[in-house]
């Protein structure tokens, strides 16, 4: 019988939570190999004590995968590349991928953001990318360990556009039969663009004025700002023919009021505490460039990366 060799890169928050998900489940499944990629502490801890998740939803905290190392480049024969690195840390990874990607290997990028699967594609030209986005309430609690709260983690993934042929039930299976919620879709990019009109548009306002999502959702001039950031994404969105609701500004602004009024943004924790790699790039980076690249005007997020990279900050 085949093995299907699963690699994990990153156990933050969200590699943590899904890798402890599927190593759990296949510790004992000779036909599934889970392997993590972690860095120098975390890889020393998860070796030695394996991968801890507290979490209510699981009796058992911890999990061993079959293999750790500490680089790409001592995996052997990968099936599936589960990449869960910020978003600053994605060429990178995927420049110590290419080697390694054969034209049935998939890519499961479980990161943030509209421009992954292109910013992917750029390096990695073979294989098969299913464009995806995630929903986890989880973070590192300390190295080797990851605390998940709230709902279980939710993964969206469609079809890659570059091989609509590909089937990739098999795989879709083995993530349900871990338990993990996985909602394929031919078409997944409305998920992650519907996503990105939060996420980008709340991180950037929050993280400029160090205010709560509630705050920005009630405060009427930093309202404003996040509806013009809105309507910059909504504007590249129609440009690009991504099929999105037409309330779309307006279901993101519900989404938001159902936070918890203090809810920060990690973009907001991240910029504040001056963390020196942020997703600034990710959020305004993006809209910026597919402006530049559309023909399409942004100032309003233009204006605000400008004001978190002079340290306009309150």
């Amino acid at each position: 019988m085949k093995t299907t060799e699963f690699a994990i890169i990153g156990l933050g928050g969200v590699g943590g939570y899904f890798g402890f998900k599927l190593a759990q489940k296949y510790t004992a499944d000779s036909a599934i190999n889970v392997t993590f990629i972690a860095r120098e502490k975390t890889y020393e801890i998860v070796k030695e004590n394996g991968l801890t998740l507290l979490s209510e939803a699981h009796e058992d905290p911890i999990a061993r995968p079959d293999q750790i190392f500490k680089t790409v480049a001592e995996l052997g024969h990968t099936d599936v590349f589960v990449i869960c690195v910020k978003e600053y840390d994605l060429e990178n990874i995927c420049n110590q991928l290419k080697d390694k990607i054969k034209n049935d290997t998939v890519i499961l990028p479980l990161m943030n953001g509209v421009d992954i699967y292109e910013r992917i594609r750029k390096i990695i030209t073979n294989g098969i990318v299913l464009p995806s986005c995630v929903y986890v309430a989880s973070h590192i609690k300390e190295k080797g360990i990851v605390e998940h709260k709230g709902n279980p983690g939710k993964i969206i993934a469609g079809k890659d556009p570059e091989h609509p042929e590909f089937d990739p039930q098999g795989i879709v299976d083995l993530f349900k039969n871990a338990s993990i919620d996985i909602d394929y879709k031919e078409d997944s990019f409305p998920a992650i663009w519907s996503k990105y009109f939060f996420i980008a548009s709340f991180g950037l306002v929050s993280a400029r004025y160090n205010k709560s999502i509630g705050q920005v959702n009630e405060e009427e001039e930093l309202h404003q700002r996040a509806l013009a950031v809105m309507q910059e994404i909504q504007a590249i969105a129609v440009r690009k023919e991504i099929d999105l609701p037409e309330d779309i500004i307006e279901q993101t602004f519900q989404k938001a009021a159902s936070f918890p009024f203090q809810t920060p943004t990690s973009l907001q924790l991240d910029v504040q505490s001056g963390k020196e790699n942020t997703e600034l790039e990710l959020f305004a980076g993006a809209i910026i460039a597919y402006g530049k690249q559309l023909g399409i005007p942004v100032p309003e997020t233009t204006d605000i990366y400008n004001e978190i990279k002079n340290g306009m900050l309150v």
